[in-house]
């Protein structure tokens, strides 16, 4: 998606391979591996690039470390200050414990213990977390306060040409790993770091790759920079799939994949759970959101990369295990098979047993019923939930209802009103 108007800084081999040199006793050289499932669902040569097996369990302290460790030196001590969904924040406590430098770690308050208690893990006694905001743009602003106020050094997640060049070593390291032309190779975006620097090494050496970039449809921020050739924050954005829930693409990183990438493509969070899931049981891989990014993408590209050779950067697998109820229930709901509906029921004798019997089916299964009864009411709402085999199977129980008399609301398709209820 070339732009002849804009030159973005150009990110240089030679910055990339002294980037490598830095990271050498650092980093792990994570390794490229083909998944056999993967390859035979798409007939394809489906390699991952298993960065969910990095010293942090994720790329992130590629670009923290080699922009930390080549900052100048000054008088007196350094104070490093960063905000991050979690991810970047490992990346920075990680770096400041090998620097010795002290550092505050701002980070989402609905952050996953998990991924907090990793970053008091990797920082030890040399940083201190601050749990604030909503999302990690509101942690952001408050990070960017706090370090104005003090002077400190803020370390950018992603709109920093440091930043960019560390993470383009994930490319170089794929590109050393295989001597086969890749035909695709599938990026994760949040603020964009990882695309732009791995897609200049891609550019540079292997012109021949088609670049997709990847975001949740939730938080579609680079995607729809590009679609409208404008830098902009998005008014809102859900921030389920969190290591890529960002409001609005760095400056620096919107202008290399918009000059860098041959697609940027959305992914439900839905299906995002469903390939977390199925990584999990049936690969013995275990990711984050964030990481499925690409390996959900190539559903939308079956018939592009049949007879390919295919790498996916897996990005993450900072998945705390408290989410997996959640994680379970998006994708039951993401395949049609779990249903929630208020239903008015008539306050008399019978009418749960004429619902069991007559509207459900033996392979229907009531997995959360609400009731409470009301005196002097003729009806009564209740709140079911309803699990079925098949997708379609929801449409007779609709019109079994209707049969018997029951009046009702589907609620599948109000996703605020049933975050409370579920």
């Amino acid at each position: 998606m070339p732009n002849a108007t804009t030159a973005p800084p150009a990110v240089l081999l030679k910055n990339v391979e002294r980037a490598a040199r830095n990271l050498k006793h650092v980093i792990y050289k994570t390794p490229l591996l083909q998944n056999h499932g993967l390859s035979r669902l798409y007939d394809a040569t489906v390699l991952l690039k298993r960065e969910d097996l990095q010293v942090v369990r994720s790329y992130k302290i590629r670009g923290a470390y080699h922009k930390m460790s080549t900052l100048p030196p000054i008088a007196g001590e350094r104070e490093i200050v960063c905000a991050s969904a979690g991810n970047h924040a490992q990346g920075v406590a990680y770096a400041c414990k090998l620097l010795g430098l002290r550092g505050y770690i701002f980070m989402p308050a609905q952050t996953p213990a998990q991924k907090v208690d990793k970053v008091r893990l990797f920082g030890k006694e040399y940083v201190e977390v601050v749990l604030t905001g909503a999302s990690f743009d509101d942690s952001f602003r408050a990070a960017k306060e706090f370090s104005d106020k003090r002077g400190s050094t803020f370390i950018h997640p992603f709109d920093d040409l440091a930043i960019v060049e560390g993470q383009a070593t994930v490319g170089l390291e794929i590109l050393k790993a295989t001597t086969v032309p890749i035909d695709y190779c599938f990026l994760p975006i949040g603020g964009g770091g990882l695309a732009s620097g791995v897609g200049s090494v891609f550019r540079l050496l292997s012109p021949g790759t088609k670049l997709i970039g990847v975001q949740p449809l939730g938080a579609p921020s680079m995607h729809d920079a590009i679609q409208n050739n404008q830098h902009a924050a998005l008014a809102s954005i859900d921030s389920f799939v969190d290591g890529a829930a960002v409001k609005c693409p760095g400056q620096l990183t919107f202008e290399l994949c918009r000059e860098l990438l041959d697609e940027v493509v959305l992914v439900p969070e839905g299906q995002v759970c469903l390939d977390l899931l199925k990584m999990y049981n049936e690969e013995g891989i275990v990711l984050e959101p964030a990481g499925t990014l690409t390996i959900s993408a190539l559903h939308q590209f079956a018939g592009r990369i049949a007879g390919k050779t295919v790498v996916c950067v897996v990005s993450g697998s900072n998945n705390d295990i408290t989410r997996m109820e959640d994680i379970k229930e998006r994708a039951a709901k993401y395949q049609g098979l779990k249903h929630y509906f208020m239903v008015n029921f008539n306050q008399a004798p019978g009418a749960l047993r004429r619902f069991v019997n007559r509207v459900l089916h033996e392979d229907d299964d009531i997995i959360h019923f609400q009731y409470i009864k009301k005196n002097n009411k003729e009806k009564g709402p209740v709140f079911v939930g309803i699990e079925v085999k098949q997708p379609h199977d929801v449409d007779a129980i609709k019109a079994r209802m209707g049969e018997e008399g029951f009046s009702f609301e589907y609620l599948n398709g109000q996703p605020d009103f049933l975050a409370l209820l579920v």
